[in-house]
């Protein structure tokens, strides 16, 4: 379908975006409802500027809503006019919607972080068996996808650590969150004993990079670790499969992908 010839136009902004099932995703949800819309990706180069989101704004009247994903989920932050309580703190936004008049003048962009429900939703099934004395959870990655797994896991009632190749550089907005940082280095037995729960928040393992995964000590995990990747493609990363091989739970961020997806749905047309 058109993109210019429907009511209704969402997107998704990010780079690269081969490989994400956005559009899939919505375009069978439009197709399914007989709704007049159309999703569309709109890659913008690692630098995000304001030339390329009011280009995109202003040449696209009939966008109601866009999505936002690496590397440009905090770039974004200060082009939003209104955010909810839940972006403001994890830090980054992942859904924006366009509030025009009724002429199609653009009013404001109001942004959210449905990662962090989103994830929230997926992950809680798999937290059942860990044990109350060792409610701790490393985040792999310090980036935008990073803070909202973060936020959601605070919220969970988890001790957080995100672990970084650079943890100096990461170590006072880390802080200012309330949570600690650390290096891949750092990671030993007794760590993944305290904090079961382990997230890839990075990219590595994102088709067609499939054969990279995080460095951490594989070989020490066990049977009590829960293993998350927010990558869903592949569909079992090289993360997934080396802990899955280590008697780890494992679960891809496909689910997460879909709860995220409904809840940027719901914004858009809240």
């Amino acid at each position: 379908m058109d993109a210019t010839s429907v009511k209704d136009l969402y997107g998704l902004i990010g780079w690269p975006l081969d490989h994400s099932f956005s559009k899939k995703f919505f375009t069978e949800k439009f197709s399914r409802e007989g709704l007049d819309a159309a999703y569309e990706n709109f890659p913008i180069p690692p630098v995000l500027s304001p030339e390329a989101l009011y280009r995109l704004v202003l040449l696209h009247g009939n966008l109601r809503g866009f999505n936002v994903t690496a590397p440009h989920k905090e770039a974004i932050l200060p082009f939003i006019d209104r955010m909810s309580d839940v972006a403001q703190e994890a830090g980054a936004v992942n859904t924006v919607k366009v509030v025009r008049d009724d002429t199609g003048r653009i009013l404001r962009l109001e942004g959210t972080n449905t990662d962090v429900e989103g994830f929230s939703m997926a992950v809680e099934p798999m937290l059942v068996d860990v044990a109350p004395d060792c409610r701790g959870a490393l985040v792999l990655g310090t980036g935008g996808a990073s803070k909202a797994v973060s936020t959601a896991l605070v919220r969970l009632g988890f001790d957080v650590v995100e672990v970084s190749r650079t943890p100096e550089k990461h170590f006072a907005s880390a802080q200012a969150r309330g949570l600690s940082v650390m290096s891949y280095g750092e990671i030993t037995a007794d760590v993944l004993r305290q904090y079961p729960v382990v997230v890839n928040a990075t990219p590595l393992g994102t088709f067609p990079d499939v054969d990279s995964c995080p460095d951490i000590p594989y070989h020490l995990l066990g049977k009590d670790n829960v293993c998350f990747d927010l990558v869903y493609n592949p569909a079992q990363t090289l993360f997934l499969r080396k802990s899955l091989q280590c008697g780890a739970t494992v679960k891809n961020g496909l689910e997460m992908l879909h709860n995220q997806a409904r809840l940027a749905w719901e914004f858009w047309n809240s």
